[in-house]
């Protein structure tokens, strides 16, 4: 998708600075790679953390919650600033590319980047406020990340979208013989790296792609990224619950979900 389109589209075209990510992992016969098939440290009683298993350092001792999370105090959020905290949705991972750089309050001691609450909650805002123009069942929402799929498909259940949820099999969105085949207007994601077959797919038919982003995102395929952690919970259930409610909100409807009915049990 080219800047001129995305700025036609109202959406932020300054996304697309950087090479397309690598496919790997993101074929036909392919499974998406997650790294969330073990319990992320945001679950943990040790820490409020979104990073994996593997590339992440145990909480050093002392309090589990960090509040210098954005650069204004003030900011006027959708949630109080501990309910983010909370859910770790300010927990980025141990790297950082050059894409998710503004997005990025502070690094921690622990090599743990930091990201920004308040502009977490601005692009929730502006995913909402694009999102509400388009046709319910023309919003298609993925994901393969496991933490990822209960909140999609309640967020897809809540505004009236599709979902598709667990491995996204090619040809969904560019093959019309294939049976699961249909044509949303707009696609969002969970996790660009796990979600690469659908973003490829939405490139390849023109259609926008909203994503989730965490610090070591790249975004040169993404329109819209809502910068979060994307790899815990509790974090994913929160971020889909606002962003349904703000859609809701935009329509003229009543949010009638509470974050309980987001966040999976298992």
């Amino acid at each position: 998708m080219t800047d001129e389109n995305a700025q036609q589209e109202g959406l932020d075209a300054a996304e697309a600075e950087i090479d397309e990510e690598p496919a790997e992992g993101a074929g036909p016969a392919a499974e998406p790679v997650n790294d969330d098939d073990v319990e992320p440290v945001d679950e943990q009683p040790v820490a409020e953390d979104g990073d994996t298993a593997e590339d992440s350092e145990p909480e050093p001792a002392g309090p589990t919650l960090d509040d210098d999370v954005m650069s204004d105090e003030e900011a006027d959020l959708l949630i109080p600033v501990e309910d983010y905290l909370g859910a770790g949705v300010h927990i980025g991972t141990q790297q950082k590319t050059k894409d998710m750089e503004r997005f990025i309050h502070r690094v921690r001691t622990d090599g743990l980047y930091v990201l920004d609450v308040s502009k977490t909650d601005g692009r929730i805002r502006t995913a909402a406020d694009f999102l509400a123009n388009y046709t319910p069942e023309q919003i298609l929402v993925t994901s393969s990340r496991q933490y990822g799929r209960f909140p999609a498909e309640k967020f897809a259940e809540a505004v009236g979208a599709r979902a598709r949820t667990g491995r996204f099999i090619p040809g969904t969105l560019t093959n019309p013989k294939y049976a699961g085949y249909i044509e949303p207007d707009v696609v969002v994601v969970t996790d660009p790296i796990g979600d690469a077959q659908a973003v490829k797919e939405a490139i390849t038919v023109g259609i926008p792609v909203i994503a989730m982003c965490d610090s070591n995102n790249q975004t040169s395929n993404v329109d819209l990224v809502v910068p979060t952690n994307n790899k815990g919970r509790k974090a994913l259930s929160v971020v889909y619950w606002l962003l349904a409610n703000e859609v809701l909100d935009r329509r003229g409807a009543e949010p009638t979900y509470a974050l309980d009915d987001f966040e999976s049990l298992v």
